[in-house]
C-alpha cells in the first residue's frame, strides 16, 4: 500500500519539471565509431576513396583540361568551353579516360590516408575531440603517406585524360611508355608539389570537417543520430570546397608537371615550383594560377560529402560488427 501511495504521489499532475537557467546547455555527446581495428580503417577508407573519385571523375577530367597550358588542342579557359572541347574530340567516353588508373590508385591511397589519420588523431588529440590542431596535423601526416602511393597513378590518370588513343592505349601502355622514355622519376615529378598542395589542403579540410561536424551536432543534439548522414555530408562539403579554393594554384602547378609533353603541353627542365609558376604567369598571367578553380571546387565539395558519408557509414558497419565495443580509438 505504501508503494502504491508513493507512486500515486509522484504521478500527481501538480508536479512540473524544474525550469533550467537560460545559460543551461545539455552536454553534447558526439557519436563515436570507436573500437575499430587498423585493417577496418583501411577498408573503410579504401571504399570511401573509390566511391568518391569514381562518382566525380568527369568533373576531374574537365578540371585537368582547363589547367593544361601550352599548344594543346584543347585550350579551355571556361567550364563550358572545356565541356564542348571534350565532347567534340572524343564524345562522352572522353570524360572517363584514365578512370582505370584512378581505380588502381584511389583504393590503396585512401586506405593509407584514413588509417594514418585515425592513428595520428588518437596520438595527437589526447582524447580531446575538439582539438582542431591535432586534426590538422594528423591530416598532414596522412596526406604525406597517401601521396607517396597515389602520385604515380595520378600522373598516369592525368596523361590519359589529356591524351587520345594515339598517345596511350591504356593504363599499362602509359606506364610502359613513361618508363621507357622518361624513366621512373617521371612518376614522382610532381610529388613535392603534391605534398605542398595537399598538406595545407588536408589541414584545412580536416580541421573544417571536424569543426563543422561538431557545430552541426550542437545545433540539434537530440536528432544527431537520425541525421548523421546529413551531418557528415554537409561538413564534408564545406571542408572540401574551402580547401579546394585555397590550394588551386598549386594544383595547376601539379597538373603542369604531370602532363609534360602530353598533347603538346610544355616540358620543364626541372620540377621547380618557382619555374612552373613563372611559366604559367608569363603565358596566362596571374589568373592562370586559378585555372580550373570552379570545377575543382565543384569536384571537392560533393566528393568530400560522398567520401566522408561513405567512410563514416563503413566505420559504423564495422563498429556494429565488432559488437559496439568502445576502445577510444577515434572520436
Amino acid at each position: 500500500m505504501a508503494t502504491e501511495a508513493t507512486a500515486t504521489k509522484f504521478q500527481n499532475s501538480d508536479f512540473r519539471p524544474v525550469p533550467q537557467p537560460p545559460d543551461f546547455h545539455p552536454e553534447v555527446v558526439v557519436s563515436a565509431h570507436d573500437g575499430l581495428r587498423f585493417w577496418q580503417f583501411m577498408i573503410a577508407g579504401s571504399i570511401a576513396g573509390c566511391v568518391e573519385h569514381m562518382a566525380m571523375f568527369p568533373v576531374d577530367t574537365v578540371k585537368t583540361h582547363m589547367q593544361a597550358l601550352g599548344s594543346c588542342p584543347i585550350k579551355s579557359v571556361g567550364v563550358r568551353h572545356a565541356l564542348r572541347s571534350i565532347i567534340k574530340s572524343e564524345g562522352l567516353p572522353g570524360f572517363y579516360r584514365g578512370i582505370g588508373a584512378m581505380a588502381l590508385g584511389a583504393g590503396p591511397a585512401h586506405a593509407v590516408y584514413f588509417s594514418v589519420y585515425e592513428v595520428c588523431k588518437k596520438y595527437f588529440s589526447g582524447g580531446n575531440p575538439n582539438n582542431s590542431a591535432a586534426h590538422a596535423v594528423s591530416g598532414v601526416f596522412a596526406t604525406i603517406a597517401s601521396d607517396a602511393v597515389f602520385t604515380p597513378m595520378d600522373m598516369v590518370k592525368q596523361r590519359l585524360q589529356l591524351g587520345n588513343s594515339a598517345s596511350y592505349r591504356g593504363v599499362f601502355d602509359c606506364v610502359k611508355k613513361v618508363l621507357k622514355e622518361e624513366g621512373f622519376g617521371a612518376f614522382y615529378a610532381s610529388y613535392r608539389t603534391t605534398v605542398l598542395m595537399n598538406a595545407p589542403f588536408t589541414a584545412v579540410h580536416f580541421a573544417t570537417y571536424e569543426a563543422a561536424k561538431r557545430g552541426l551536432i550542437e545545433i540539434s543534439p537530440e536528432s544527431a543520430s537520425d541525421e548523421r548522414v546529413i551531418v557528415h555530408a554537409t561538413a564534408g562539403a564545406l571542408a572540401g570546397a574551402s580547401a579546394a579554393v585555397v590550394t588551386t594554384p598549386l594544383d595547376v602547378v601539379k597538373t603542369q608537371l604531370q602532363c609534360q609533353g602530353v598533347c603538346g603541353c610544355d616540358r620543364f627542365k626541372s620540377s621547380s615550383i618557382r619555374d612552373v609558376i613563372k611559366t604559367i604567369v608569363q603565358k596566362d598571367g596571374y589568373k592562370g594560377l586559378m585555372r580550373g578553380w570552379i570545377p575543382r571546387m565543384l569536384f571537392h565539395a560533393p566528393a568530400a560529402a560522398i567520401c566522408w558519408s561513405t567512410y563514416e557509414a563503413a566505420k559504423t558497419f564495422f563498429q556494429e560488427r565488432n559488437g559496439g565495443t568502445d576502445s577510444g580509438t577515434i572520436t
